[in-house]
Order: structure tokens, then C-alpha cells, then sequence
């Protein structure tokens, strides 16, 4: 249990399907699984309410079948399927770690999940069931960027965090140029205009046009999701400001 009261009563926080890949080529490494629970049990022990939003990219992205000759809309409902999968795993992890969770599709998949409803996913938030929010927005052409911007800002989270395997927001891709430079803090416009590899423009226009705050963090790094929810400086801090 954390003394210091967290910053932000109620977080979001945006999962790459890669993340779950962990070292394996495709698919979901258990070990990360268990990992991602952990950090959000430290959370829900701050106080803080958690939804997640949940990619697919682990298993086939939609715009990638897209590219090699597949119809774009029947490839991002596979994609969207392909995030239902990565909820059910998320939520079977939070529940072995003795946590409340409810998995909830913008598809009507119902033998295996709630449907989203607003009110209702901020009431599971308000009672400390942690909310994973699958299939995207339910829309071909949205990514799933897009739709944790949107769902942060429906269920009145206080912060968004995209999870990632680096540590906040660089001026070029820190793996490839040695000289890349880290921000600790950027606005939406600054973003945009550089082109930096955050989200996609849709993404970064919702967070901007609703004043919703987003830390970029990297999720290797044991204590990052409740360090981000306290507010301390941790990755890179991208406001509307």
C-alpha cells in the first residue's frame, strides 16, 4: 500500500498486443501477463481505478493483412477478434492475482464478454473492478490508439499511459540513431507538427481537443504504471498545453 496519495483517481492505460509478446515472435508470453497484473494490483492498492485498453498486433494486425490484398474492414474485424483474445488473457491474469476484472467488446460478443456500455464500465471502475476494453471502437480504420483515446476521455479518466518498451518520447527512434534525444514533456501541436511516433495523428487530435493527458512510459520497468498515476516524472509527460 502506497502512503503518498495518487495524482490521478482513475487512469487508462493503452497496451500494445506487442507488449505481450514479451521475447517470442508472436503470440502471449505468460510471464508478462503476470507482470501487467502486478503493476496493476499496485495500483488498485494506491486507489486508483484502471481500464485498459488493449491492442492486437501480437497476433495479425488489420492493416498489415490490409496491405497484402486483403478487403481493409474485413481485416480490422480480425484485428478487433485478435484484442478480445489479449482481454480474455488480461482479465484471467488480474483475476489469479486476486483482482475484480470485466472484460468489455465495442463487438457484440457476448458468450464470452460484456458488451461496452459507458455507465456501465465507469460503475465496474467506481466499485475497483479493473476494465478491459477490447475490440477498439468497433470501427474499421481506427486504430487502437484512437480508441483508448476515446474510451480515456468517455469514462472520465484523469490520464491515459501508453505502455511501450521505451522510455517516454524520443526525437527519432533511440534503437536506431544514438543521438536521439528524450523529451520529458511535449504539447499535442509540438507532436504533430514534429511527426513523432507516439500515436497516430487521430489519436493525438482527441487527446489534444479534450485536454486528456497522456505519459508515455516503459512498461519493463517494475513500479512504472503507479509512479506515472502519482504524477512523479516518469517517461514523457504529452499535454494539450
Amino acid at each position: 500500500m502506497h502512503s503518498q496519495q495518487p495524482r490521478y483517481r482513475r487512469v487508462l492505460i493503452k497496451l500494445s498486443g506487442e507488449a505481450l509478446m514479451g521475447e517470442g515472435d508472436y503470440g502471449i508470453d505468460p510471464v508478462i501477463l503476470t507482470r501487467v497484473a502486478e503493476e496493476v494490483r499496485e495500483l488498485i492498492q494506491a486507489g486508483v481505478q484502471v481500464a485498459i485498453v488493449i491492442g492486437g498486433g501480437n497476433i495479425f494486425r488489420g492493416a498489415g493483412l490490409a496491405e497484402r490484398g486483403m478487403d481493409r474492414v474485413t481485416a480490422d474485424h480480425m484485428g478487433m477478434l485478435a484484442t478480445v483474445i489479449n482481454a480474455l488473457a488480461i482479465q484471467d491474469a488480474l483475476e489469479r492475482a486476486s483482482l475484480f476484472a470485466r472484460v468489455m467488446s465495442a463487438i457484440k460478443i457476448n458468450a464470452v464478454c460484456e458488451d461496452y456500455i459507458r455507465r456501465r464500465a465507469i460503475r465496474h471502475l467506481e466499485k475497483g473492478r479493473v476494465v478491459v476494453l477490447a475490440a477498439g471502437t468497433g470501427n474499421p480504420f481506427f486504430t487502437t490508439d484512437s480508441a483508448a483515446s476515446l474510451r480515456a476521455i468517455e469514462i472520465g479518466a484523469e490520464l491515459m499511459i501508453k505502455a511501450t518498451k521505451v522510455d517516454g518520447v524520443y526525437s527519432a527512434d533511440p534503437n536506431r540513431d544514438p543521438s536521439a534525444v528524450r523529451y520529458d514533456q511535449l504539447g499535442y501541436d509540438e507532436v504533430l507538427e514534429r511527426k513523432l511516433a507516439v500515436m497516430d495523428a487521430t489519436a493525438v487530435v482527441l487527446c489534444r481537443d479534450n485536454l486528456m493527458p497522456l505519459r508515455v512510459v516503459d512498461m519493463t520497468q517494475p513500479g512504472t504504471f503507479v509512479r506515472a498515476a502519482l504524477g512523479d516524472n516518469v517517461g514523457t509527460l504529452v499535454t494539450a498545453g
